[in-house]
């Protein structure tokens, strides 16, 4: 009988190699306190799965041993005595029993998928639920591909631990209990030269593991290399610079060396693994001669009979491969854990910019907005982000310097109010405060007399619709990121508010309408085609306040002098924020906020601002005069 298809070819095979290739180095990593009990709490609502799918488990290995047991009773109760009843009966119930542990695969399988889908399916969701809850700042220091990796390979590890790392556990341990104690009963001295063999099994199998948890972990810090290269190198703008700058040579030539490493390793590790498979039945033909010969012998000598040694033989490999697992069992469960541990940072990052418990919605009717005396500094690393969803160092780790100090003016109903200054000067700060992008340091931000971080994010939202000046389309259809800003809006809903954006004609010239996929962040469109595209958005949302980020920066003259007419009829009644890019927008202000520094060093009307010939008349010197 083949010892590797005794029990290796029943699975502990490439079960102990994928033990051997995790990474050792986990167990060195510090657990959050309270990681277990809180595992446990997501485990709950499938306690009953998951004891069923135990009960499975112990049922399965208790098979194991019968096998064995039934063979012995064939060839000593039924071939040697010459009983073909004997024979015949112990055949069917061997065959029972294979048919009995197929059913038992199977249920274990559903048991098995049940809980580990729905776990992923909580765990991605509730990841998901709160990262979408995140401040801007945290998307703009996070990488996208490590927020990524913890919606898919943190969260699939951490399903492991109630799955196959659980299952694996029990089972070895039931399966080694149950062997152990079947072969010290057929033979103690048999087993005790099995034992005395398996450091050989052991040692060798360590050695191997300790360099393929090293590859192993190379090959993936490649495989993540070379995945951030293809995510950069496939967007539509890391393209037009590779080709714009004619570097598609260069890049693949980069590209073929990162994977002629991937693939060196991979050639390394497939030999390791050979090593490993051709140790593994070497020791096991070792075994099995130590065994026939040493159990030969007492059976030669009337201490047992021959069904006893065969079982014995059957049974030795069955020891060894649960004894392999568990030797490397700390670090399952430690892989385990760390990936249920990062997940948990994720999710224990708490938003900065939250929902209070007493939030009230906005009172309806016309807007006025109030800035009282506000300050502002942005966040520091600790406060928006995970060092770990970062891939380059963090120099700015301490608190910054404020951007807005001592900010004071009202925007009354219906008012246009425009933002002018040099980059950098707080513009943009300013109108993310109005949409609560941001919270306040100092002052206060009220939109009808209600402190901003008093009110509920949903009427917050529906209050104030912003255009920014670099407008993102999902890779989506034109109707579906119109329908984005309202779900509801019928087909001559989104026509009128594309006819007033003056873009109506042009989606009734593609092929498909509405149905048109626009591509990868709108690239299918213009520059100008985009921001009236983001500006009929605008018009379907049809917010009280309207906050334009520079929206009209990429419109040439012409399209502009349409959006503007646009824009004059949606903007009536409504109050208006707009950092100003044209000329036209300032002189049509009802009221003009020069920045400089973080303050409001000039306000006033075009004309009277210019009459005084301060800041402002210097910016327009030298921003605005030539647009005339």
């Amino acid at each position: 009988m083949s010892m590797l298809g005794g029990g290796m070819g029943g699975g502990y095979g490439p079960q102990v190699m994928r033990s051997l290739r995790r990474d050792s180095s986990v167990t060195k990593e510090r657990l959050t306190p309270g990681t277990v009990p809180r595992i446990a709490r997501y485990a709950r609502p499938y306690r009953w799965h998951i004891a069923a799918f135990l009960a499975l488990v112990v049922l399965d290995a208790a098979i194991v041993i019968a096998n064995p047991l039934l063979l012995k009773a064939i060839i000593d109760h039924g071939i040697l005595p010459r009983r073909t009843d004997v024979v015949i009966n112990l055949s069917l119930v061997i065959a029972g029993l294979a048919v009995v542990d197929a059913g038992f695969g199977l249920a274990q399988r559903w048991f098995s998928s049940r809980i580990g889908e729905g776990l992923i399916y909580d765990l991605r969701t509730e990841v998901f639920d709160h990262v979408q809850r995140m401040p801007v700042a945290f998307f703009m220091r996070a990488q996208t591909g490590a927020l990524v990796s913890r919606l898919n390979s943190d969260v699939i590890g951490a399903q492991r631990a109630l799955t196959s790392t659980l299952s694996a556990v029990v089972s070895n341990v039931v399966s080694l209990i149950m062997v152990l104690g079947a072969m010290l009963l057929l033979s103690w001295q048999v087993t005790l030269v099995a034992l005395v063999l398996l450091p050989i099994f052991i040692l060798p199998a360590r050695w191997v593991g300790r360099r393929m948890s090293g590859l192993t972990r190379e090959q993936m810090q490649l495989d993540a290399e070379m995945s951030s290269v293809m995510t950069e190198r496939f967007n539509v703008a890391g393209a037009m610079v590779a080709k714009l700058y004619g570097r598609p040579d260069d890049e693949a030539r980069h590209f073929g060396e990162r994977a002629g490493r991937v693939r060196d390793v991979g050639i390394t590790v497939g030999m390791y693994g050979t090593v490993f498979r051709v140790a593994l039945g070497l020791v096991a033909a070792l075994a099995t001669a130590l065994v026939y010969g040493v159990g030969g012998v007492l059976v030669v000598d009337g201490a047992f009979a021959i069904g006893t040694l065969v079982a014995l033989a059957a049974m030795l490999m069955r020891l060894y491969g649960p004894l392999t697992s568990l030797s490397n069992v700390h670090v399952d469960v430690m892989t385990a854990l760390v990936s249920f541990d990062r997940v948990f940072e994720v999710l224990d990052l708490k938003p900065m910019v939250a929902e209070r418990p007493d939030a009230r919605p906005l009172p309806g009717g016309p807007v006025t907005i109030e800035f009282d005396d506000v300050s502002f500094q942005y966040p520091s690393a600790e406060e928006v982000s995970l060092a770990s969803l970062e891939s380059v160092a963090r120099p700015d780790t301490g608190p910054g310097q404020e951007v807005l100090k001592g900010v004071d003016f009202t925007a009354g109903p219906g008012r246009l109010v425009a933002l002018v200054g040099h980059s950098g000067a707080g513009k943009t700060t300013i109108t993310s405060l109005v949409s609560r992008l941001y919270d306040v340091t100092g002052g206060t931000v009220r939109i009808n007399g209600v402190d901003v971080r008093d009110a509920t994010l949903a009427s917050l939202r529906d209050t104030i619709g912003v255009v920014t000046q670099d407008a993102h389309l999902f890779h989506d259809t034109m109707g579906a990121n119109l329908r984005y800003a309202r779900p509801d809006a019928s087909d001559e809903e989104i026509w009128e508010a594309l006819r007033a954006a003056q873009i109506a004609d042009l989606v009734e010239a593609l092929p498909e309408g509405l149905d048109t996929v626009v591509g990868d962040r709108g690239y299918r469109l213009s520059g100008g085609e985009k921001q009236r595209v983001a500006l009929a958005r605008l018009l379907l949302k049809a917010p009280r306040v309207v906050v334009l980020d520079e929206a009209t920066a990429h419109l040439d003259s012409e399209s502009e002098a349409a959006v503007q007419r646009a824009l004059k009829t949606a903007l009536s009644g409504r109050t208006s924020l707009v950092i100003a890019h044209r000329l036209s927008t300032i002189r049509e202000a009802d009221m003009i906020l020069v920045v400089q520094d973080g303050r409001i060093a000039e306000r006033g009307r075009h004309d009277d601002l210019l009459a005084r010939g301060g800041a402002y008349a210097e910016l327009y010197r030298t921003q605005f005069e030539h647009q005339r």
